[in-house]
């Protein structure tokens, strides 16, 4: 998303009609296209307009990657031609100077809403995107969050639209050491730059597209933050730059073209929910519809596209578009989150995008047309970066100090919360349930693990005893006595994983043997497992295939594992369960099977800092079936015992936020590990009741 109007590599020449001749190549270069500054209106504005009121994907960003590649390809060449040479020093200065002083600005009022309207168990997260964004890595830290399985359920980001910056900045690093390789050939066997360049051009489209088609079938949400598998659309748009003036149809075709373009441009985000194809081959629609309006051009006629795009409005919409981009998204959420909604009404996106727009037009003309783009910022390279690194060098120390304070204080939050859970007097959890005298001495007290500390994960994951989400090989680790009589094995997703704190107190009481098998999103079955965009899930058959040989060299007395898996509005039951515990039962090996916890409406922390303990208590039957999943299995082999610790987590059909001042869940499915270990008796009674131990 460039700042500056947009700046063709090739001019069109206006008027002609139907029946024109064929024309030579257009001029190399004219100053301003409106039409495309009309596009790059449309473009921001359908992401914006799908991000306030659909909450999908609009092919908006693509094409503005593409323009990325366009203008910067077009740019570099037009160096190469005109210069022999392509000053990467005073390039990348310039594009400090138009993109840095407004991304800081931003950041500073996401930081200042942050303070103002944020829950502070979000602030360290924020302050880390902060740094992501500013220092243009952000796309990677999201990569990163959406293949971590106990990161998925924080809250939406204010920051993480800047995923789309962070690839165009690698982009240009990535540019110009390619036209760099350009020049060296050039300079070496006095070739013609312009076909080098589209030959580079098209070898970076092919092995990015290539790349990204594979990534996306693999592990698309990676793929959708890759730069790797992003690099296609900039190497199309710099395959289009050099081309352009050699795409030159008749005027009725132009005027086609461009109605085609534009439909399909409205059509892409319209007809299907693209967020799960992106960025394979389908992100070829609105790159190819923005195509079509590129070589419809300016055509000179009153029922062409370009009357519209070329409009007033839309020209100042364009020239407002990165700001306007930067804007919207922190906006929506900050609007979300003072209104304690998950969506906005159509009145309340309407005054969302209004003020993303006053922001926009005000931070476009004081911040990148008054300050930024003074004369004497222009001059040289060195004042170029030099404005450039006086709005953004605050932003990243003043994130980097507020960050490192912030992690201070949770850490010694989640210090003081460890020490007094100690005291079972005060913070007795779950044992409350079990003794009427207990819960009526339990005094006043703040609830423990703190919302500060949302996530409360068992040790297991501290340890390294749980597998990734794309980890195909079982770990197993040990817990409670190594020498005990009996061995008890948990095995399963996270939904299993939450419930070690519990059983390894059990083990610790009664002398058993623990031992963990866990991986993220991947139950122990027989049944395919399939991911969220669904495609069959490897590295989970992979991974109970090694569980099912783990299980039997480690020959436990009990396996501990689900018999339900609990959704928003339905519970259910599998085959591959029961073929998991028929394969078991041939082993000699008792089953536990545990009816999985109620899950609840909101994200807990979340809710519980909008509407505080009170307004956080769903019904046990939001989640659960009526029949329990014992009555469920038909057929069931005799090893198999059933159990539900339902009550012990929501009393009486109600899941309440605290239960003997302990958070009860870490988000919307999980136990608190420190809640979790509250729940050991209830444990031990299930394993001996199962066993007769």
């Amino acid at each position: 998303m460039q700042l500056p109007r947009v700046r063709d590599a090739a001019a069109r020449p206006d008027g002609g009609g139907a029946n024109d001749r064929p024309r030579p190549p257009r001029a190399v270069h004219r100053a301003f296209r409106p039409e495309l500054q009309g596009l790059r209106a449309i473009a921001v504005l359908l992401v914006a307009v799908y991000h306030i009121w659909f909450g999908r994907v609009s092919g908006g960003v693509d094409v503005f990657l593409l323009f990325t590649g366009f203008l910067i390809t077009g740019s570099l060449l037009r160096s190469i031609e005109r210069k022999g040479r392509i000053e990467p020093i005073r390039f990348l200065a310039r594009l400090a100077q138009r993109l840095l002083p407004t991304i800081a600005v931003v950041l500073v009022g996401v930081l200042i809403a942050t303070y103002l309207w944020m829950p502070p168990s979000r602030w360290a997260e924020i302050l880390r995107e902060t740094l992501a964004s500013a220092l243009y890595y952000e796309n990677w830290l999201l990569a990163e969050k959406s293949v971590d399985y106990l990161t998925r359920d924080q809250g939406t980001s204010p920051l993480q639209h800047f995923w789309s910056l962070a690839i165009q900045g690698q982009f240009y690093l990535v540019w110009l050491a390619l036209m760099a390789l350009v020049l060296l050939v050039v300079r070496r066997f006095g070739a013609d730059p312009k076909w080098l360049v589209f030959t580079a051009c098209s070898m970076v489209f092919a092995a990015s597209l290539t790349y990204s088609v594979l990534q996306t079938g693999i592990n698309q949400p990676w793929a959708y933050f890759d730069t790797g598998a992003r690099l296609w659309e900039f190497g199309f748009g710099g395959m289009l730059a050099v081309a352009l003036p050699y795409l030159n149809p008749p005027r009725a075709a132009r005027i086609a073209l461009g109605w085609i373009g534009l439909v399909a441009l409205f059509a892409c985000g319209a007809l299907f929910d693209v967020s799960a194809m992106f960025p394979g081959y389908i992100a070829f629609w609105p790159l190819l519809a923005a195509t079509c309006i590129m070589i419809a051009g300016e055509t000179g006629s009153p029922v062409a596209a370009d009357r519209l795009l070329t409009s007033k409005p839309l020209v100042r919409v364009g020239d407002w578009s990165y700001a306007l981009y930067l804007w919207h998204w922190p906006v929506l959420l900050m609007y979300l989150q003072v209104a304690g909604r998950d969506h906005a009404s159509w009145r309340g996106g309407a005054y969302v995008l209004i003020a993303s727009l006053a922001l926009a037009a005000a931070t476009t003309w004081i911040v990148q047309q008054r300050i930024a783009n003074l004369p004497r910022f222009r001059s040289s390279p060195g004042w170029s970066f030099g404005i450039a690194v006086l709005f953004i060098a605050p932003v990243v120390m003043g994130a980097s100090f507020a960050q490192n304070r912030v992690l201070e204080r949770d850490a010694e939050l989640a210090e003081a919360a460890e020490a007094a859970a100690q005291d079972t007097e005060v913070y007795p959890g779950a044992a409350v349930l079990a003794d009427e005298e207990l819960a009526a001495a339990l005094p006043e007290a703040e609830f423990i693990p703190p919302l500060t500390d949302e996530l409360d994960l068992p040790e297991l994951y501290d340890q390294g005893c749980d597998a990734e989400m794309d980890g195909p090989d079982a770990i197993v680790c040990e817990f409670g006595d190594p020498e005990g009589e009996h061995t008890v094995l948990l095995v399963g997703a996270s939904r299993i994983g939450h419930w070690v704190p519990a059983f390894e107190a059990a083990a610790q009481e009664q002398g058993w043997r623990l031992v963990s098998i866990t991986k993220d999103g991947c139950q122990f079955t027989t049944e395919t497992p399939y991911d969220d965009d669904g495609n069959v899930n490897e590295s989970c058959i992979s991974w109970n295939e090694d569980v099912a040989a783990e299980i039997e060299e480690i020959a436990p007395d009990l396996v501990v594992t689900l018999s339900s898996r609990a959704f928003a509005e339905s519970e259910s039951v599998y085959d591959g369960f029961a073929e998991r515990w028929e394969q078991l039962d041939e082993q000699g090996i008792q089953v536990l099977a545990l009816r999985d916890i109620p899950r609840l409406e909101e994200n807990l922390p979340e809710c519980m800092e909008l509407h505080g303990e009170k307004g956080c208590v769903t019904a046990v039957d939001f989640s659960q079936d009526e029949t329990p999943p014992e009555e469920r299995y038909e057929d069931a082999p005799a090893n198999v015992t059933f159990d539900d610790l339902t009550a012990y987590v929501c009393p009486d059909g109600e899941c309440p936020a605290v239960i003997g001042n302990v958070r009860t869940y870490r988000d919307h499915s999980h136990l608190t590990a420190t809640y979790s270990a509250t729940l050991g008796p209830f444990a031990a009674a299930a394993v001996l009741d199962a066993t007769g131990w």
